[in-house]
């Protein structure tokens, strides 16, 4: 890729698209950042040798994809300031929330891929959906597809709509298992293994079956099914959280996180 990148914001999402492009061989050289704060700044320069500006300017004009990772209440203020520099970009917002629609109306330009990542894009574990408008092109797509790889798996959908589902399922889930990983080790720790053990347990235990689960071409039901042993131990626990109807609170919590994105689109959207 000989082209150049600007990120409007230079946080951790934009942390990890950075170093995974880095990782491909593209150059820094070829990678401009704008960022106000003196700490995320600090940060960039240290992790990749960039010099993050503090607000927009001309030099933005030679960007060929500028990739927006900015929170969603900023989004519209920092589009103001960019907008007259970029009409003729590629654009990718991985911003929660924010519709292609309020994002067009804001930069002046049809040719607009939102992405949905998740954390362990710092790692380039993560998995990202991603929609396009029509007026983006097959040879631009395949290019974000190279930008988005080098922070792992890929997904695209056909109707916006869906992005505030995989918002509440993969966008936000890394924090349900952060939230189980916390409960079990919690229990652990009570039930008499030392913090450090209970943790490696934990661990260990949410990886593997990840993994197994990856590899595997039967579903979680299933896969949960073959370690349930009738009258064992863990038909003893799962009957203890279907009593607690876990499986529905958890859908529940879902369909809420959803639901939040939606509003965020309508909050901090275009009028």
């Amino acid at each position: 890729m000989s082209k150049r990148i600007a990120f409007i914001g230079g946080g951790n999402m934009a942390s990890a698209i950075i170093g995974g492009l880095l990782s491909q061989d593209f150059s820094p050289r070829q990678i401009d950042v704008v960022e106000p704060f003196a700490p995320a700044q600090e940060k960039l320069h240290s992790s990749f040798g960039l010099t993050a500006q503090a607000q927009a300017g001309s030099f933005l004009s030679a960007a060929d994809l500028v990739v927006w990772a900015v929170k969603p209440q900023a989004f519209r203020q920092a589009a103001q300031q960019v907008q007259s520099y970029t009409q003729k970009a590629l654009h990718l917002s991985v911003a929660a929330g924010i519709r292609s629609d309020s994002i067009a109306h804001w930069l002046g330009t049809e040719r607009i891929v939102r992405a949905m990542p998740n954390t362990p894009a710092l790692i380039g574990k993560g998995i990202s959906a991603l929609f396009a408008r029509e007026r983006v092109s097959h040879d631009d797509k395949v290019w974000i597809d190279e930008v988005i790889a080098s922070t792992g798996e890929l997904v695209w959908v056909d109707t916006e709509d869906k992005l505030d589902a995989v918002t509440a399922l993969s966008g936000s889930g890394p924090a349900y298992l952060f939230y189980f990983m916390e409960a079990m080790s919690t229990a652990g720790i009570e039930m008499g293994l030392t913090r450090e053990q209970a943790h490696q347990l934990t661990i260990a235990t949410f990886v593997g079956a990840g993994a197994l689960a990856q590899a595997s071409s039967e579903s979680p039901k299933i896969l949960r099914q073959r370690v349930t042993s009738k009258g064992g131990t863990t038909e003893a626990a799962i009957a203890s959280m279907e009593d607690d109807d876990l499986q529905a609170q958890l859908i529940n919590a879902m369909y809420t996180a959803r639901q939040r994105a939606k509003e965020l689109g309508d909050e901090f959207g275009a009028d």
